[in-house]
C-alpha cells in the first residue's frame, strides 16, 4: 500500500498546489491525530475514515470497545462542513501556518455521537457537540515540528528498522505514565522474561506537557532507566497523546499504538481498565490477541524489605506511581535522604538537578492587605534585608509600580482587579521558577484570585501569603494621599474597604498587625519564617536578632 507520507521529490509541487486550497488550521488534539496517522501509528489507514469504512475496518475492536475508538477523524464546525464538496482538497497546516498533509476529501458525514471521534474540531473552538465530519486521504507533507528530544520522535517503519538492527521478533510495550524507579523496573523486567521479548518504552506526552519543565525531567530520567529494563536492550519513543478516557476504549487505543509500532505484547497498567471488572476485560484481551497483541496484565511491584527484592503485590496498591514519584520529589526538595532501593541513581541525579532543595528554590512572598496597611513599607525592607543576606535575586512587583508599568490599561473593576493580580501572579512565578524571590505587594482583596495566584506558584517554589491586618480605622488615620476621605465622599467608586469588600485570608501563613510591629520588625518576621522554612540559609551580614512575635 501507498505510504501515507510523500516521497521527497513530491512534496515541494504539493506544497505549491496547496497555496491555491482552503487551509484547516489543526492543534492539541488534532495534530496529534495526525502526527499518528502520518507516523504510521494508525497501522493501514491513509486518511480519515468515514463512518462505514471506520466500523468496517474495526468491527472486531468496536465489538468489544464500551464506548468509542480513538480513531482519527476529522471534526469541522458544522458551518465549515456544509461548503466542503468531495474530491476537493484541503491544506492541513500548524497553528502557524506550517503546511503539514493535504485531504482530499471523499465524504462529509454527520453522527450525533461518532464512535470513532476524539478530536475537537478544525477551523473553531466548539468541539464536544460537533457532529460534522470530514473523511478522505491524507498525503503527508511534513511531519509537525518538536523542538524537544526530537531524535526520540521515531516513526513505526523507523522502530522497525530498529528492531532489525537488534534481532529482535517479540517486543514487549511499555507506555509508563510517570517515571520508572526501581520498582516500576523489576515490573518491566519480569513482564520481558515472560514475554522473551526486547523492550519498546512509549513515552506518551500532551500538547500541554512538552512545555512544562517535568516533561523533560521525565523523559531524561526515563532514558536512564532504560539499561536496567531488560538484558536483551531496550528502545524508546516519544509521541503524542490525544485525550483518553479509561476502559476498554483506552487500553484499545494504546494496545493499537503498541501494535503498530510492533509490538507484540503490551503491559497494561492497571489504572486504563477504569472500573470494568475482570469479567468485562477478558473479551478485550481475546480480540487483541487476534490481532496480534497479548497484554500482560501484571500488578504492582513493591519491595520486599525482608528478601530485599522487589514482588508483585498482593491486594489493592495504597498508592499509584503518580503519587510515589511525587512523594518522592517532596522529600528530594526538602532535602531528605533517599534510600538506594527506591530509584537508580542517574534518576535521583537528575530529579534533585530539577527539583532543588528548599534552600536554592525560588519563593513568592505575597502581601495582601488595606490601602495604608504598611505593606509597601515591609516590602522594601525585606528587599532590602534580603539583598543585604545576598543569596539569591530579589524582585520587588510593589501594587502602585505594577499599576504604572504592567497594568496601565486597566481600570478598578473586580474583573479589572483579578486580571492585576493574575499578572503579579505570573510574572511572581517565573521569577519562582528561575530559583528568584518576588516580593509582592498589592491589596489583592479577593480570596479566589489569591488562591489561583498561590496555585501558579506552588508547583514551581514557596510561596507565603503575608496578611498585614492593620485595621481599616487604623489605616484611614494614615491616609497621607485622601484617598478613604474621597472614597468615603463617594468620589472614588469601589474602593476596598469602604465600597468593596476585602475578603480577610483563611490561610495565611503570617499575619502581621503594624500597630505593634515596626516594619523592620515585620521583614525579620518573615525572614526567620522562610529561614525555619528552609528557603533561606542563615543570614549574613545583617546582624539583625531574630525577633520572636505571635500574631
Amino acid at each position: 500500500m501507498e505510504p501515507v507520507m510523500l516521497s521527497m521529490d513530491k512534496q515541494e509541487a504539493a506544497k505549491q498546489a496547496a497555496r491555491a486550497y482552503r487551509s484547516l488550521d489543526l492543534s492539541g488534539s488534532q495534530l496529534a491525530h495526525l502526527e499518528l496517522l502520518m507516523a504510521g501509528y494508525y497501522g493501514l489507514l491513509r486518511g480519515y475514515p468515514d463512518s462505514e469504512a471506520g466500523l468496517r475496518m474495526f468491527r472486531q475492536l468496536l465489538a468489544v470497545a464500551h464506548g468509542g475508538l480513538p480513531v482519527p477523524s476529522l471534526a469541522v464546525e458544522e458551518a465549515f462542513g456544509t461548503t466542503v464538496n468531495a474530491g476537493e482538497r484541503l491544506a492541513l497546516r500548524d497553528p502557524e501556518g506550517i503546511l503539514l498533509a493535504i485531504l482530499t476529501v471523499s465524504d462529509v458525514w454527520r453522527g450525533s455521537e461518532p464512535a470513532t471521534d476524539l478530536a475537537a474540531p478544525a477551523g473553531g473552538t466548539v468541539s464536544h457537540g460537533a457532529s460534522t465530519f470530514i473523511a478522505g486521504r491524507i498525503d503527508g507533507v511534513e511531519m509537525p515540528v518538536h523542538y524537544d528530544f526530537p531524535v526520540l520522535r521515531l516513526t513505526a517503519d523507523e522502530l522497525h528498522k530498529q528492531y532489525g538492527r537488534h534481532g529482535w521478533r517479540r517486543i514487549l510495550a511499555c507506555q509508563p505514565a510517570r517515571l520508572i524507579h526501581r520498582a516500576e523496573a523489576a515490573r518491566i523486567a519480569h513482564a520481558a522474561r515472560l514475554a522473551q521479548a526486547g523492550v519498546l518504552v512509549q513515552v506518551l506526552a500532551t500538547e500541554e506537557q512538552t512545555v512544562t519543565l517535568d516533561h523533560y525531567t521525565r523523559v531524561r530520567c526515563i532514558e536512564h532507566s532504560l539499561r536496567y529494563l531488560s538484558d536483551r536492550g531496550a528502545l524508546m519513543t516519544l509521541l503524542p497523546m490525544p485525550p483518553l478516557s479509561h476502559g476498554a476504549s483506552e487500553v484499545i487505543w494504546r494496545a493499537m499504538l503498541a501494535h503498530n509500532a510492533g509490538a507484540t505484547h503490551l503491559l497494561v497498567e492497571p489504572e486504563w481498565w477504569g472500573e470494568m471488572s475482570p469479567s468485562d476485560r477478558a473479551p478485550v484481551q481475546a480480540t487483541l490477541k487476534q490481532i496480534g497483541v497479548e497484554l500482560v496484565d501484571l500488578p504492582r511491584f513493591v519491595r520486599d524489605a525482608n528478601l530485599d527484592a522487589f514482588l508483585p503485590l498482593i491486594g489493592d496498591p495504597e498508592g499509584d506511581g503518580d503519587r510515589a514519584t511525587d512523594d518522592l520529589v517532596t522529600r528530594i526538595r526538602a532535602g531528605a535522604d533517599i534510600p538506594a532501593w527506591v530509584s537508580f541513581p542517574e534518576v535521583l541525579a537528575e530529579l534533585r538537578r530539577s527539583h532543588p532543595v528548599r534552600g536554592r528554590q525560588g519563593v513568592t512572598v505575597f502581601f495582601t492587605g488595606l490601602s495604608g496597611a504598611g505593606k509597601s513599607t515591609i516590602a522594601r525592607v525585606l528587599l532590602a534585608k534580603l539583598l543585604e543576606i545576598g543569596e539569591r535575586t530579589v524582585t520587588l512587583l510593589d501594587g502602585d509600580i505594577v499599576r504604572k508599568n504592567l497594568s496601565s490599561e486597566l481600570g478598578f473593576s473586580r474583573q479589572h482587579r483579578d486580571l492585576n493580580i493574575l499578572r503579579i501572579g505570573f510574572v511572581a512565578s517565573e521569577i519562582t521558577k528561575h530559583g528568584g524571590i518576588a516580593i509582592c505587594a498589592p491589596i489583592a482583596p479577593y480570596r479566589e484570585t489569591r488562591r489561583r495566584v498561590r496555585q501558579m506558584v506552588e508547583g514551581l517554589g514557596g510561596f507565603f501569603e503575608i496578611h498585614v491586618a492593620t485595621p481599616l480605622e487604623t489605616c484611614e488615620t494614615r491616609d497621607r494621599k485622601g484617598l478613604y476621605a474621597k472614597a468615603r465622599a463617594g468620589l472614588i467608586k469601589e474602593f476596598t474597604g469602604i465600597s468593596d469588600p476585602y475578603e480577610t485570608p483563611e490561610h495565611a501563613e503570617l499575619v502581621i498587625d503594624t500597630r505593634d510591629c515596626t516594619p523592620l520588625e515585620s521583614a525579620q518576621l518573615i525572614i526567620n519564617r522562610l529561614q525555619k522554612e528552609g528557603f533561606l540559609f542563615a543570614c549574613h551580614g545583617s546582624g539583625e536578632p531574630s525577633i520572636d512575635h505571635s500574631h
